[in-house]
């Protein structure tokens, strides 16, 4: 029995060294060490050996199921490198070769439908003469609320469910969150410059909301002011459509409402026809057939105040555009959940210009 386990070594060596295919190694494998394999048909003779030849016969087959193991192990990583360093070859790119990298043909994720609306509406604001801010995630109260126009005894603050770093009703004075709006850049703005001055500022904000098709916890706004003398709900309106007719190369139609917004005053709600449902009633538009995209309105002169701007010499304008929700009417995505899901498939769908 000891030269028929010998003799099953070399030749399974023999068979394995001719063979390269993963299916076809497992099935010698089987052959093998399976329940009806050639080890455990040798080892049925265990029966009739006396108690010395099992001492000796024993090891030896379990050293050739270990042995046989092994082999096939380093087989497989093999063939598993090798088809590795193939696709590696294949797809080699030369970075130092500008030529070749401009023939190579590569595959991409391409780019997230809202980078490609962040760029489009910042080249729009550029040209007409806005600067482009941005502002730290990780804020205090007095840029969030209190430099906003809202104290902490304010309703307005019920409306943000707010993501707070510890206590909010702990007694230490600076309590830090995470933004709930892109507006707090516009507070650092004012506080860093002089009139007359126009930025936009487009951001990601966090709120503790319930997600749905048409709400996230964690979204993006564009926040935009422009502050001088003599601004008019006339300049503000014109803007606003030149931004929307830019966007979405047409027309579109639009209504202005009241709205209570503690940084403006007056305040308006800047809604659009759904462009999803082309205004019938859908889930993105909670059937309304509009979507709430431009909340805006003259600046607060307590806001003006806490800029550093004296609210009796200089006015102006801000508005705060849900960018995600501007990217859903652009192409007709139907679930805003769609952007932050991190996957490639979708984002694949959107190349840039």
């Amino acid at each position: 029995m000891i030269e028929q386990l010998d003799s099953l070594s070399a030749e399974f060596v023999g068979a394995l060294e001719s063979l390269n295919d993963e299916a076809a190694i497992l099935k010698l494998k089987s052959e093998y060490l399976g329940k009806k394999g050639k080890v455990s048909e040798i080892l049925k003779g265990l029966r009739n050996a006396t108690a010395d030849e099992r001492k000796v016969i024993g090891p030896k087959a379990n050293g050739l199921k270990e042995e046989i193991n092994q082999l096939v192990a380093t087989k497989l990583q093999k063939i598993e490198l090798e088809v590795i360093n193939k696709k590696l070859e294949k797809n080699k790119i030369d970075l130092s070769n500008r030529d070749e990298l401009w023939l190579q043909k590569l595959n991409h994720g391409g780019v997230h439908p809202r980078t490609l609306i962040q760029r489009e509406i910042e080249d729009v604001f550029l040209s007409m003469g806005f600067e482009v801010l941005d502002g730290p995630h990780i804020e205090d109260e007095f840029h969030n609320f209190e430099a906003l126009n809202i104290p902490s005894d304010h309703p307005a603050r019920d409306m943000q469910d707010t993501f707070w770093f510890h206590d909010p009703q702990s007694d230490e004075k600076e309590k830090k969150l995470l933004r709930t709006h892109t507006s707090t850049i516009q507070v650092r703005g004012m506080r860093e410059r002089k009139p007359p001055f126009r930025f936009i500022a487009p951001g990601t904000v966090f709120r503790c909301e319930r997600t749905d098709a048409s709400h996230e916890m964690v979204f993006n706004q564009l926040e935009g002011m422009m502050v001088g003398k003599d601004i008019s709900v006339g300049n503000l309106i014109y803007f606003m459509k030149t931004l929307l007719k830019e966007i979405f190369q047409k027309e579109v139609e639009v209504r202005l409402r009241p709205g209570f917004f503690p940084f403006v005053e007056p305040g308006f709600e800047l809604d659009i026809q759904c462009l999803i449902c082309k205004g019938k009633g859908c889930s993105v538009c909670k059937k309304t057939g509009w979507v709430e995209l431009l909340p805006c309105g003259m600046v607060h002169p307590n806001v003006l105040k806490a800029g550093g701007i004296d609210p009796d010499e200089y006015n102006g304008f801000a508005f705060g555009l849900g960018l995600d929700r501007l990217v859903m009417m652009r192409y007709g995505i139907d679930d805003i959940r769609h952007l932050n899901s991190g996957d490639l498939r979708f984002n694949s769908q959107f190349q840039a210009y």
